[in-house]
């Protein structure tokens, strides 16, 4: 590393940090911070990953803490519990009407359309580099890094379709592009 990069590695980080709070800072809608990363991860995640404990890994917090904003999100009709097909003890999430609607207020649209006006190579670099930070903190931390089929060393792409190898099951366009639990990068084939 030169000496010119060093004295930049701190200002990035604290930018990250301050754009990411911007993105989500808004006085136009009731939902804090917590709770619209709630609901747009229950909007985004694949129906295996929809539960409060999935949410408490993506969200790096507690499973109480994740309990809590999942619980108010559930009062404000915003969602909605269902049994697990396969699991007694465990609940999945649903995002309701009225949570769609809500997400059509996202404050996160606006940060979405300033990245869309960066140029095309820099949007590509930026997801790279962060899609890269992203893996290498979630190592330290020991946590899952969360990502979308596309990426992930489970999807297998064969003559009849789409097929998650650790779930056996097929997979269309929306799941292609939702969170998943089981996610594991591309990068970990060996």
């Amino acid at each position: 590393m030169s000496d010119t990069t060093a004295p930049q590695t701190p200002d990035l980080a604290d930018l990250i940090v301050h754009l990411a709070r911007l993105g989500q800072s808004t006085t136009s809608t009731r939902l804090t911070a917590a709770q619209w990363t709630a609901l747009r991860y229950f909007a985004r995640a694949r129906r295996p990953s929809r539960t409060p404990s999935a949410f408490s890994c993506f969200h790096a917090t507690t499973r109480g803490t994740a309990s809590q904003t999942v619980k108010s999100l559930v009062a404000m009709g915003l969602l909605a519990r269902e049994s697990h097909g396969t699991d007694g003890r465990s609940t999945l999430l649903d995002v309701t009407e009225a949570g769609h609607a809500m997400l059509r207020m996202d404050p996160l649209e606006d940060l979405r359309r300033v990245l869309a006006r960066l140029d095309p190579d820099q949007r590509a670099a930026m997801g790279a580099a962060l899609r890269q930070s992203v893996g290498e903190m979630a190592q330290l931390r020991e946590v899952p890094v969360f990502g979308s089929c596309v990426d992930c060393i489970h999807c297998d792409r064969g003559p009849q379709g789409v097929i998650c190898r650790k779930s056996q099951n097929k997979l269309d366009a929306e799941e292609m592009a939702s969170f998943c639990v089981e996610f594991r990068p591309v990068s970990l084939r060996q």
